[in-house]
This record gives C-alpha cells, structure tokens and sequence, in this order.
C-alpha cells in the first residue's frame, strides 16, 4: 500500500472492539500523528466486546513502532441512560427480528448520534479535530444512524455546536465486509487480517465460545451472518486475483 496522505490534527477513534472499528483504528494510525479511543458502555447484551477491545487495542498497538507512538489515551465512558431508554434486542433479552417499522430490533435509536456528540466532547476538551467511526451503509442492517447523510448532518452540527472544525470520517462507509477484511490486510498485512478475525469481537450475543474461520460467534445472529459471509467473499476475490 503507498503510503496514505497525513491529516492535519489528531483523531479520536469511535472504538468498540469489532472489526469494523479495529479497521477504522488502523486507518487513523496510519494517518495521524496522534490518535485516542473511546469505546461505550451502554448496557449492550455483548458487552464482551468490552473485555477484548483492551487486547486488541494492545495488540494493534504492537504491530507496527509507529502504531505504538501514535496510539495515546483510551477513554471508556457509561452511557446507562441508553439502555434504561431503549426497548431494543440489543439492550434487552428479547428476539432478534425485523420490527413493524421496517427496522431490526438490533437498531437503538438515536445511539451513533449519542456516542458523536459525547466523542466530540471528549475531541474539543483533547484538542483533536477528526472523530472516526466505523459506520457504514453498504453492508449494514438499515439503521439510519449509519448513512453519509446523516454523517454529514453530525458533522455540521458537532462544528456550529462546538464552535470548532470539527470531521466525522467514515473510511468504511462505501465498502461491505469482504472490504473490511481486504483494508485489514491492505493496511496491516498478514498481522493485521489476522488480529481482526481471531481477536475483534462482533456478535450481538457475545458468543466467544464457538470459533469459526472468520472469528468467534454463534453463527446466526445477523452481525455473525455479514461476517461470516463478508470472510467467505473477501477468500473468494483473493483466490480469484491469485489466479489472475
């Protein structure tokens, strides 16, 4: 990969411990000289991503000097009021499914909107102009916190809000999972592919009990489901360009 174009300014990671936002991570690392996390805690069914997202970030950190010099600051913050207000399967006990609205019940309204605004909290108080975020809405369940449109809005709103520039940057946001696994290894090679699939954590049942070529997880919930399907096409194309 050449080498990608340096940002002016710091990053705050919107950091979870899943693939997507370990991907995202990467990215920042590999563009700002200053990079912090922050992950929440809402009162997710899988708050196992919680436990490993330590390691991960740990382990990130030493694949690469630079990586390690750049990484500074996690900031975990509770965020209870969420799931006190949510009626959702993943703040609840209840069935995985899509809802009368068109929508599955995995969708917490309102969550990415809360999770920019408290991270550009924590930016302006750190002095770092971009937060990153793994949204995406090309392989995604529908939820309409991950669109570009309302990214942009977030942004805007984050810079009059702050008073400040403020850039919501969403290096996933046109890609689906198969990508997510090809700019894991575009980025991090071997290493990197590797620490996503064996350490990143994305099930929405916390499964880390039954592992799978394409990481640990139960299999069927829908995030196991893109994953799983995401891994399979991302083998597919690399076999294909092999061949080629």
């Amino acid at each position: 990969m050449s080498a990608p174009e340096q940002k002016s300014g710091g990053a705050l990671v919107l950091f979870s411990g899943g693939q997507d936002s370990t991907v995202c991570l990467a990215w920042a690392l590999e563009r700002f000289e200053r990079v912090e996390t922050v992950g929440f805690d809402y009162g997710q069914r899988h708050a196992v991503e919680l436990t490993v997202r330590t390691t991960v970030r740990d382990k990130l950190a030493a694949l690469n000097p630079d990586y390690a010099a750049r990484l500074g600051e996690d900031h975990p913050v509770k965020v209870d009021a969420l799931a006190a207000i949510s009626e959702t399967a993943l703040t609840r006990d209840m069935a995985i499914e899509m809802a009368d609205n068109g929508l599955p019940t995995t969708f917490v309204p309102g969550r990415n909107l809360l999770f920019l605004v408290l991270a550009g909290a924590i930016a302006y108080r750190r002095n770092l102009t971009h937060l990153v975020g793994g949204m995406c809405e090309t392989d995604y369940s529908g939820y309409p916190d991950c669109r570009d449109a309302t990214m942009k809005a977030m942004q805007s709103a984050l810079a009059l809000g702050l008073d400040r520039p403020m850039t919501v940057e969403t290096p996933l946001m046109f890609i689906d999972k198969a990508g997510t696994f090809a700019l894991a290894e575009e980025i991090g090679g071997a290493a990197l592919l590797r620490l996503t699939v064996e350490d990143t954590h994305s099930c929405y049942l916390g499964d880390r009990s039954h592992r799978h070529d394409w990481g640990y997880g139960c299999g069927t919930c829908p995030a196991c489901e893109l994953r799983a399907n995401g891994y399979r096409q991302f083998q597919r194309q690399r076999k294909r360009a092999e061949r080629t």
